[in-house]
């Protein structure tokens, strides 16, 4: 794929990036390594007033970086505005908050007696220069995420950005340039995936963490087990959305839009499957499609618009193969499911029924704005449908029964059980996957300890 922005609404090449050489990408490592070894003695103290100058940056430039994603990847230019706040308050969090979540340990003074010592403690100490391979949907977030516990924790970065956003990712570099962060302290590679494997078995490069599709996740983590690096993958979802009888189906059916066409479908934390108990199915499904019918499709730039182009032609290829082949097998289109003849990659709101296990959609992640619906007999059935997935990233339940609710959280199988609402990730709290969902956490005290050196510093008596 070449480095290049292509304006999904239209297909227009707007502009093109030669990929960097062997000589500039040697250069940048070498920087990052020469930067680890003095931002590693920084304060908290220090790093935080940096990454609070980068929010600040971040909140003046909101404007001009929303209209940039929007135009690289097609997100409603409100929902891009509002990427480039919550990065904002991420980094505000972390600023706020590692120092607390780095501080030394100590163990029970029991415990500390048993092993001979006078004192132990445990130390969070960084690990070096760390890669990010970084996917396109959320080209602001997918990144701070990493970034700013990374930065905090003493780390420096090393982003390969997907290459259909290379002005958002030229705009990171610069971003943190701007605030103050020594240069050298977080670095934008522009290069292709065929660049990845040899950055990745540089002996400078300390870790990795990837965000994108399956098949990615695999290659990175083939790469790093060959050379033994600590890895932290986020990989794709196929997120189940479980309405019960004693839900509030009218609120459960508004939500249920929202979380299903967010980033206009293209979100790995994107409810998918709505698993629906026979009971309330009917009542369900009537306003669930009433509201897919009634998103506003259109310019991306334009304030009212809900739904925008798909990100790429091939995005949209994959997504219509995954509805043909449905159809094809028996399933049923209550709306949506036909491409517009206009130039761009559009693709409708789509909901189909009558999903079987044989269906790729059944096992495969539908990456855009379609929705597949389920009728579940009983509980034990919508925990059956919702745990037959190879994926396991987050999960929606709707009830009011307080012990439905505890067997859901006990036996779904995912990173995240979200009660009567839709799954968001915040800073505060832990976000991952289980099953082919990945592994490791981001955000929270989890994400940021993920890449440090958790050292045991023992004392004698």
């Amino acid at each position: 794929m070449p480095i290049a922005t292509v304006n999904p609404a239209n297909g227009e090449t707007l502009k093109t990036y030669e990929a960097m050489g062997a000589e500039e990408l040697e250069r940048r490592l070498q920087l990052a390594e020469a930067t680890f070894r003095t931002y590693r003695e920084t304060g908290f103290a220090e790093r935080a007033l940096l990454l609070r100058r980068a929010a600040d940056l971040l909140e003046e430039d909101q404007q001009d970086i929303g209209r940039v994603m929007t135009t690289e990847m097609g997100k409603p230019v409100k929902q891009a505005r509002a990427e480039a706040a919550k990065c904002a308050k991420a980094m505000r969090w972390y600023a706020d908050h590692a120092a607390k979540l780095l501080a030394d340990e100590e163990p029970a003074d029991s415990d500390v007696r048993d092993s001979g010592a006078s004192r132990v403690l445990v130390r969070y100490r960084p690990l070096g220069p760390v890669l990010a391979v970084m996917p396109w949907n959320f080209p602001l977030w997918q990144v701070v995420r990493f970034a700013a516990p990374a930065l905090m924790a003493g780390n420096v970065g090393l982003l390969k950005h997907a290459s259909n956003v290379p002005q958002t990712a030229l705009y990171l570099e610069d971003l943190f340039h701007r605030a103050g962060f020594p240069e050298g302290c977080f670095q934008t590679l522009l290069i292709g995936s065929g660049a990845v494997e040899e950055i990745l078995r540089d002996e400078r490069v300390r870790a990795a963490t990837l965000t994108g599709s399956e098949p990615a996740g695999r290659a990175v983590a083939s790469v790093a087990g060959d050379m033994v690096k600590k890895t932290v993958l986020e990989l794709g979802g196929s997120d189940p959305y479980i309405v019960m009888p004693s839900a509030d189906v009218d609120r459960a059916a508004q939500v249920a839009v929202t979380a299903r066409v967010q980033n206009n479908g293209q979100s790995c934390i994107a409810a998918k499957r709505f698993i629906v108990h026979a009971d309330v199915y009917d009542a369900f499904a009537e306003r669930f499609v009433a509201g897919m019918r009634a998103l506003k499709v259109g310019d991306p730039l334009e304030e009212e618009t809900e739904v925008g182009p798909l990100a790429s032609e091939q995005g949209r290829a994959d997504l219509e193969e995954l509805v043909e082949d449905a159809v094809r097998s028996g399933a049923a289109v209550l709306c949506g499911g036909e491409r517009p003849g206009q130039a761009g990659w559009w693709y409708p709101p789509t909901v189909l029924t009558g999903i079987d296990r044989e269906m790729r959609i059944h096992r495969e992640e539908a990456f855009g704005p379609v929705a597949t619906l389920y009728r579940a007999g009983d509980l034990d059935e919508a925990v059956l449908i919702a745990n037959d997935s190879s994926f396991g990233l987050s999960s929606n339940v709707w009830t009011r029964d307080g012990a439905e609710v505890d067997r859901f959280v006990r036996d779904l199988e995912a990173g995240g059980v979200y009660v009567n609402g839709m799954t968001a990730s915040h800073p505060a709290f832990p976000f991952g996957g289980v099953k082919r969902s990945g592994y490791g956490r981001e955000l929270s005290g989890h994400g940021i300890r993920e890449f440090c050196n958790i050292t045991t510093v023992w004392h004698g008596a």
